[in-house]
């Protein structure tokens, strides 16, 4: 990992593309916490990943890692390291008064009315008899100093644990800790969502060191964060909202008007004066690793009491800070005045709605309709989210999951108000996929993704981001608008020949084949694509995989095989399995999938590009023999928000439409395609099913280690070609595997010290203190 280490110390960005299945995320913790333990002044490390599992599985990784390092420190002299992860109540929450809500934001509402300051006040002042408070909240918080975590690395399971066996809310600890842990554990979106990010990430030291794993959709995750869409619902669900919001100012008026007038005050003070943004300590930047650690042990600051502090406010979704410190505008300072305000910004968008042309304009255009029309002007607009929260704290309201309707809109508001560039507003009033049927909705989409991460590129001194399909690497330098010290692809080193990618062209009667929209419904490629598949089944042993560029094309597809008999056909061979958009559907689909091929029936497993299975399940072992990717999985390119975005990534980065579609589609696929391969004794057949991928332009678009072992005899094949090549193949894979050879790729302790002491003659015993890092 020499690019790291350079990252490392020059204190730059690094982009790494690595191979996957192949100890990745062990090689990145390995070195960057042994990197900490040897220069002090580095930071915490900071871990994104996408997904809970994924979350976890770094957290096991890096507890196997600790182990095996113990055992070669002095006793007692083994560094202390804190490590924990982060995620949502919901995946924290152990009250099952809150859990049984289900739904995260519910979750979050029903926590707040157990926990919000004015609700503890409330109950301590004995003002009202039918007060519930969170048992697990009030223990950590009567634990005092003594809520803390040991040294030791805690995953999300290790959290509840201590939660149960103490009666400690874990969420709140965890919240807690995260100032004085080495290494932190969360999702990308706690990074990179502004309305997250300030209450976690914000107070992190400047010296930390930030990891995106699986990070080659990073562009459209920061899109995401920043973009907002308004339908009918939404705004009808804001104006009931707000009149919920009007009579609460009116019964607090009657009631405690002292509230409202501190508020005021407050508000004339500046956001920043009147603590808009607190957040959680963070370790002083020269403090070592496993000092950070043992601190932990002498917290002396209660979590259950820092808590409210991160709780009272969210975070604003404008990223550029010099608008946190003006004071808030004059004219929505009162309550009224502010839901007032709001009212006429609803019926300006109600209006936008009603249009019967699509409606594509730039922020600055929208706001200049917006002042002529009711004389709303784009300052007061970027503090609506702010100011939205700041009346909710003062009206003491707990069920915010009943407001998420306003808080979109604000949201939309503040973000519109913000940026002049980077941003589109699209009014489409129907779907132009079904034109008959009214569906208005205004989009606010962000259509630069280095908006996102500029705050993270400036702030930490050292960003990696990872993935095992990050080609054409250089690609993403441009879309995230920053300039890495370390760029590079790496190989992967093989015992033997577990990959074998091929590139399937035509079918049996040598008809081409491709999904391309004029093709794709050709009773030829239906038939051959289905005779490829039957004829796999019968080659291959355990599971295949096959994703398709879309749910609507899948759906096709398969109604047709079925009417041709060729379902039945592949059932005779294999079980059949379909993901769905429905996760409950898909998720017992896998599961039995998974049976199917524990118990030697083999099965067939139908998934889409893009979707929840393509990104986040491995098919390792039996699970995956073959994978097979039917077409290659462009967007829908006459989507107005795609095109918008094509158009601003050619006039800002001259990046052309063609090959960042290209790009995006073969990221895509490549990804699809690495699901089978999980380790180096692993092994799979890789079919890119189209003709398309025979072109150069394609090809050169995958990433190296999925191109290094494509042969030249491997192109351009028809189907039984393709069947003679998978079961010579799967013959050669099935042959006994001498796993000795490892010592061929992977060094043991011995070898790291041959090489050391090969390279300084005469330095005996130097390498004596080198720690391998596993794979």
């Amino acid at each position: 990992m020499i690019e790291l280490k350079h990252s490392l110390d020059a204190k730059g960005h690094c982009l790494l593309e690595m191979p996957t299945g192949t100890g990745k995320t062990i090689t990145l913790l390995s070195l960057i916490t042994s990197y900490q333990l040897a220069h002090p002044e580095v930071g915490k490390l900071i871990y994104c990943t996408r997904t809970v599992p994924e979350m976890e599985k770094v957290l096991a990784e890096l507890k196997e890692l600790i182990e095996y390092r113990t055992k070669y420190f002095p006793q007692d002299q083994s560094p202390k390291i804190l490590a924990l992860g982060l995620s949502s109540r919901k995946n924290l929450c152990i009250n099952p008064q809150v859990v049984e809500e289900g739904a995260r934001e519910s979750v979050d509402a029903k926590c707040m009315r157990l926990t919000a300051p004015w609700v503890r006040e409330r109950a301590r002042s004995g003002s009202s008899d039918d007060v519930e408070l969170c048992d697990w909240y009030e223990g950590l918080d009567e634990a005092g100093p003594d809520g803390r975590l040991d040294a030791g690395v805690y995953t999300l399971h290790d959290m509840r644990a201590m939660g149960r066996k103490h009666k400690w809310c874990p969420y709140f600890l965890a919240r807690h800790m995260i100032a004085f842990s080495n290494v932190v554990v969360f999702s990308y979106q706690y990074m990179l969502d502004p309305k997250v990010s300030a209450m976690v990430s914000r107070e992190m030291e400047k010296e930390a060191v930030v990891v995106f794993d699986e990070a080659h959709n990073i562009d459209n995750v920061c899109i995401e964060a920043l973009s907002v869409n308004l339908r009918q619902q939404t705004l009808d669900g804001a104006g009931r909202n707000l009149a919920s919001l009007r009579r609460e100012i009116d019964r607090v008026k009657e009631t405690d008007a002292e509230r409202l007038r501190d508020e005021y005050k407050r508000l004339v003070a500046g956001l920043t004066m009147q603590g808009a943004l607190p957040g959680v300590g963070s370790a002083p930047a020269g403090v070592p690793p496993s000092a950070v650690a043992t601190r932990a042990a002498g917290a002396s600051t209660s979590a259950a009491a820092a808590a409210p502090k991160t709780a009272q406010w969210l975070s604003n979704p404008v990223l550029p800070e010099d608008v946190l410190r003006e004071a808030v505008p004059g004219n929505i300072r009162r309550a009224e005045h502010f839901v007032a305000f709001l009212q006429r910004f609803l019926g300006f968008l109600r209006r936008r709605l009603g249009v019967r042309t699509v409606l594509h304009e730039d922020p600055t255009t929208f706001l200049t309709a917006l002042q002529e029309d009711v004389a709303i002007d784009a300052k007061t607009l970027k503090f609506c989210y702010d100011r939205l929260i700041s009346l909710m704290k003062t009206l003491e309201i707990t069920a915010t999951d009943d407001y998420g309707p306003v808080h979109r809109v604000a949201d939309f508001a503040t973000l519109v108000a913000t940026y002049t560039r980077g941003f589109a507003v699209i009014t489409e009033p129907y779907d132009d996929r079904l034109p008959n049927v009214p569906d208005p909705v205004i989009h606010l989409s962000c259509l630069d993704a280095s908006l996102a991460m500029r705050p993270v590129f400036n702030k930490f001194q050292t960003v990696v981001i990872t993935s095992g399909t990050l080609s054409p690497i250089d690609l993403y330098p441009k879309i995230l608008n920053f300039h890495p010290v370390a760029l590079a692809s790496l190989n992967m080193t093989l015992t033997r020949d577990c990959l074998c990618p091929v590139v399937l062209t035509r079918g049996a009667d040598q008809t081409a084949v491709s999904t391309k929209f004029d093709m794709r419904s050709d009773p030829g490629v239906v038939r051959n694509y289905g005779r490829m598949l039957v004829d796999l089944a019968a080659a291959v042993p355990d599971g295949i995989v096959c994703f398709f560029v879309s749910y609507h094309y899948m759906d096709s597809i398969v109604s047709r095989w079925h009417e041709m008999g060729i379902l039945q056909e592949l059932m005779a061979h294999k079980l059949v399995f379909i993901e769905t958009q429905d996760v409950v559907e898909t998720t017992l689909a896998l599961d039995n999938y998974r049976r199917a091929c524990d118990c030697g029936r083999g099965a067939v497993f139908l998934s889409v590009a893009r979707g929840k299975v393509a990104e986040g399940i491995d098919f390792d072992r039996h699970y995956g023999r073959c994978v097979v990717m039917f077409g290659v999985p462009y967007q829908y390119t006459l989507s107005r928000i795609l095109r918008a975005r094509l158009e601003y990534l050619r006039e800002t980065f001259q990046i052309k439409e063609s090959d960042y579609l290209a790009f995006d589609a073969v990221r895509q696929a490549a990804q699809c395609i690495g699901r089978v391969i999980r380790s180096k004794a692993d092994y799979g057949l890789m079919v890119f099913a189209d003709k398309r991928y025979q072109r150069g332009d394609k090809r050169d678009k995958l990433p190296r280690w999925i191109t290094s072992h494509l042969q030249d005899t491997h192109l351009n094949l028809s189907t039984d070609m393709l069947i003679s090549i998978a079961r010579d193949f799967m013959r050669s894979m099935a042959q006994p595997y001498d796993r000795q050879g490892l010592g061929k790729s992977l060094l043991t302790l011995e070898a790291v010290q041959a090489l050391e002491a090969a390279r300084a003659p005469g330095a005996a015993g130097e390498g004596e203190g080198v720690v391998p890092m596993i794979m």
